[in-house]
């Protein structure tokens, strides 16, 4: 199941993608119009859409609605750094014994086809394609073999960064938080359509031009490992995103760089997910 949070007719709710139409959740009572509310949810509520899908009925032609973030405003927003071998590799850095998280402020967040903004205060702007994944239970101590449990399912991230923001802080929170650097999305597809997420093609191009080329086996902590890290610091809640770092090809370290400018695209696909993209706009 791909869903969906979507706007039409000027209301936002959720829905699912079923080929090249969206299954309206107006169509059931049963089905609450947030998408926290609807992972909260759990079961009762993947029940009455999977309903909703078989009746054929309550359709939306997918062209006629604007896709927001799945997750528009995630009560928790983590991302994990140095999780890609090739990719610590061109940073020069030492492989982390642990998985290190910083936290993405939950207002950068954008859904597909939004604008990223390169800000006023700097030309540093950068992409990082990342496969995320979405919490579905609220859970504490999750042992590794328990964690796909407590995963909804994944979508595709893209960690914008303003490097030189980043670079002032350890945390690099502020560099990682500018408005619209979170673009998530096109949807969430449902952990059972997902058998292994460890074995996924990720491909990142800015216009044409394929700038990173990776497999998320390629992951030096896995999605299982991230839960069962994350969860002995801190309940995990319906909603939460955590992102699993980025592979080599990042803008910062090509030369020249290939920090984004305005009027170009960026696209993020994920293979057994879909793709996501942004075009990029000075901030107004």
């Amino acid at each position: 199941m791909k869903l969906v949070t979507f706007t039409h007719a000027q209301s936002t709710r959720v829905g699912a993608v079923v080929d090249d139409t969206v299954v309206d959740s107006l169509g059931s009572s049963a089905i609450p119009p947030r998408m926290l509310d609807f992972l909260a949810l759990g079961s009762e509520a993947l029940a009455a859409m999977q309903a909703l899908i078989d009746s054929g009925s309550h359709r939306i032609p997918l062209r006629d609605v604007k896709l927001e973030a799945p997750v528009p405003r995630p009560g928790k927003y983590l991302a994990i750094s140095l999780n890609y071998a090739d990719h610590i590799a061109e940073t020069g850095k030492d492989r982390p014994e642990y998985p290190s998280f910083f936290t993405k402020q939950s207002t950068c967040v954008i859904g597909t086809g939004a604008a990223i903004q390169r800000p006023r205060v700097s030309d540093k702007l950068d992409y990082e394609g990342e496969l995320a994944f979405v919490i579905g239970r609220r859970c504490r101590h999750v042992p590794v073999e328990k964690a796909r449990e407590v995963i909804a399912g994944f979508t595709i991230a893209n960690d914008v960064s303003v490097r030189d923001w980043q670079a002032r802080s350890p945390t690099m929170m502020i560099g990682k938080s500018f408005d619209t650097a979170g673009p998530l999305g096109p949807w969430i597809v449902t952990a059972d359509e997902i058998p292994d997420p460890h074995n996924l093609e990720l491909k990142t191009r800015v216009d044409e031009e394929l700038r990173q080329n990776a497999n998320t086996g390629e992951m030096l902590f896995n999605c299982y490992e991230m839960v069962a890290y994350l969860s002995e610091a801190m309940t995990l809640e319906p909603g939460d995103v955590i992102s699993t770092g980025t592979p080599a090809g990042v803008g910062v370290k090509m030369y020249p760089r290939g920090y984004l400018k305005p009027g170009q695209t960026v696209r993020i696909e994920i293979e057994g997910i879909g793709t996501l993209v942004n075009p990029v706009v000075m901030e107004p």
